[in-house]
């Protein structure tokens, strides 16, 4: 597995440990890990502290995103989306989309290149969660 992938799961699973929801992200920038970050929303009380925006915060100024690629576990929702399109980041990687469709259409409308690699081991991980904490899952997706 690609070395970025592992540590957006590596991410995900520490936000899990933490009592958070298991999504994880990285930024690479010219080959090389620029930041890693995983969502937030529970541990900080924050509602827009999914992975992607941990991830570009931890990023801080890197000056232009245009040769940059970020890595999240899961399909970007439309407000990572949106960001992703807004500071022109070209190239999407995404651990899987079966249990959240997110904005890959919105990306691909934006000229964003989206991958999808349809991880096992992400699915897993999001399913288990999904399952065992469905509300706090439908309060972050925004269908509570």
């Amino acid at each position: 597995m690609d070395e970025f992938m592992q540590e957006a799961i590596n991410q995900a699973r520490k936000s899990l440990s933490e009592g958070g929801i298991p999504i994880g992200s990285s930024l690479v920038k010219n080959g090389e890990l620029v930041a890693s970050g995983h969502n937030k929303r529970v541990q900080e009380n924050n509602p827009i502290l999914h992975g992607e925006m941990d991830c570009l915060n931890n990023a801080g100024r890197v000056g232009s995103f245009r040769n940059t690629v970020i890595y999240s576990t899961l399909m970007p929702c439309y407000m990572c989306a949106g960001t992703i399109v807004q500071f022109k980041i070209p190239k999407v990687i995404v651990g899987e989309s079966r249990t959240f469709l997110g904005a890959r259409e919105f990306m691909e409308q934006h000229g964003v290149e989206v991958i999808d690699l349809d991880l096992p081991e992400c699915v897993d991980m999001m399913n288990q969660f999904i399952a065992e904490k469905p509300t706090l899952w439908n309060e972050d997706i925004g269908e509570l």
